[in-house]
C-alpha cells in the first residue's frame, strides 16, 4: 500500500475525532504513506480536503480508505461504491432512541448510522474500535476482523494552550460568590449525556451539602430543543445563577475550566470512550462517574464509579470526594497511572501496530 486516506462526515478542529484523524495522518506519513483527510464540510483552505477532490481521483488499489464512523452519512454510500480496500475506525453511534422526541432528524441520522455500520461491515477488511465496548458492537455488526486502538489525543496541548484570562475570570467568580465547589462536565449538550441528571444532582448537592456550589457545562449543543429544555429546567430548579452553559470553547478556555474545577462529574448513559475523562485525569481533577457503556473501561478504577445516578447518591459521592482530601489525592494518583495507558506515544505505537499488521496482511 502506498496511501492511507481518511474520511469524516464533518471535520472540526477542536473535535476529538478531528484531532484523532490529524494524528493518524501524521503517523501514516511517518510510515511513508501518502495521507489526506477528506470531509463533507471541508474547504480547500482548511486542514481537511473537500470530498470532490477525492471523487476526481482515479481508483487506486494501492490506497486504503479509512472511514471514521460515528453517525449516519452519505459518505458511506460513496465509499461502498469504491473498489479500494476499506477500514472502519469506529467511535460509536449513539442509539437513536436518546433523540426521539428531542430531535427527530438527529434520531433518523443516528438510525441510518447503525444500519450503515452493518452495511459497511461486509465491505471492510478491518474494524478498529477505540474501546473494547465498541469492538463488541463491531463484532455484533458482522465485522470479520477487529482490533482495539484508543483515541490518539495530545493532552500536552492543554499545557501549551491554557487561557489565563479565562482562568482568572473563573477564579474571580468563585471568590465573588464566597466560595463553593465548582463541578464540571465536558461534552455536547445531548440527551444521552444526561445533563438533565447533572442538574438534579447539583440541586441535591446544594440542598444537602454546599448551597454555593456551581456547575459548568462545557460543550456545544447537539439538540437545540434539549438545550432549551435544560435552561428552562435549571430555572425551575432555582439554579439559573449556579449553572454556566459555555457553548463551544477554545482549547485554552477548556483548559482553564479544568484547572478551576474541583470535581468532574459524568452521569452520561452512552459513551463509546469519553475523552473528557482523560482530560480530567490530565488536569488532576478527581472524577465521579456513572458506570454506563464504556465509562468503566476508560476509568479502570481512576474515579468513583457509581452503580446508579440517583441525585442524592451522586451528591453524596461528590461530597465524599471533596470532603476527604486523602481520597481525592488517591483518585488523582490513580488518574495519573491510568493516563499512562493512553499517552500519545503509547497510543501511536498501538495504532501503528494495528496498521502494520493490516498492511502486511497479518
Amino acid at each position: 500500500m502506498k496511501a492511507l486516506h481518511q474520511f469524516l462526515p464533518s471535520y472540526a478542529v477542536h473535535d476529538a475525532v478531528g484531532g484523532h484523524a490529524r494524528q493518524i495522518r501524521r503517523l501514516a506519513r511517518e510510515m511513508g504513506l501518502r495521507s489526506d483527510i477528506y470531509a463533507g464540510n471541508a474547504r480547500r483552505s482548511g486542514d481537511a480536503l473537500p470530498l470532490a477532490d477525492f471523487e476526481r481521483m482515479p481508483v487506486s488499489r494501492d490506497a486504503v480508505l479509512l472511514y471514521h464512523l460515528s453517525t449516519g452519512s452519505a459518505l458511506v454510500e460513496l465509499l461502498l461504491h469504491r473498489p479500494e480496500p476499506k477500514v472502519v475506525n469506529y467511535h460509536n453511534v449513539t442509539p437513536a432512541q436518546f433523540f426521539d422526541g428531542w430531535d427527530p432528524p438527529m434520531a433518523a441520522e443516528l438510525s441510518v448510522g447503525r444500519h450503515q455500520l452493518e452495511a459497511i461491515a461486509a465491505a471492510a477488511d478491518l474494524g478498529i474500535a477505540v474501546s473494547a465496548f465498541n469492538e463488541r458492537e463491531l463484532r455484533t455488526a458482522g465485522f470479520r476482523e477487529t482490533a482495539v486502538a484508543p483515541v490518539l489525543v495530545d493532552l500536552e496541548a492543554f499545557d501549551r494552550a491554557v487561557d489565563h484570562q479565562a482562568l482568572a475570570r473563573l477564579t474571580k467568580a468563585k471568590a465573588k460568590a464566597g466560595g463553593g465547589a465548582d463541578l464540571l462536565f465536558v461534552g455536547r449538550l445531548a440527551p444521552n449525556k444526561a445533563q438533565h441528571d447533572l442538574l438534579k444532582a447539583l440541586a441535591a448537592y446544594r440542598r444537602v451539602y454546599d448551597p454555593k456550589a456551581r456547575l459548568h457545562l462545557v460543550g456545544t449543543s447537539s439538540s437545540e430543543s434539549y438545550r432549551t429544555a435544560l435552561v428552562a429546567y435549571a430555572d425551575r430548579l432555582g439554579l439559573a445563577e449556579a449553572i454556566e452553559f459555555t457553548g463551544s470553547v477554545s482549547d485554552g478556555v477548556l483548559a482553564a475550566h479544568y484547572r478551576a474545577a474541583d470535581v468532574f462529574v459524568c452521569v452520561s448513559e452512552h459513551e463509546g470512550f469519553c475523552v473528557p475523562l482523560l482530560e480530567a485525569m490530565h488536569h488532576r481533577v478527581p472524577i465521579v462517574a456513572y458506570a454506563a457503556a464504556a465509562v468503566p473501561e476508560t476509568l479502570a478504577g481512576a474515579g468513583v464509579l457509581l452503580p446508579t445516578k440517583d441525585p442524592l447518591t451522586v451528591a453524596a459521592a461528590v461530597n465524599r470526594v471533596l470532603a476527604d482530601e486523602t481520597l481525592a489525592a488517591a483518585l488523582r494518583e490513580r488518574g495519573c497511572v491510568r493516563l499512562g495507558d493512553f499517552s500519545l506515544e503509547r497510543s501511536r505505537r498501538r495504532f501503528t501496530e494495528v496498521l502494520e499488521a493490516y498492511l502486511s496482511g497479518g
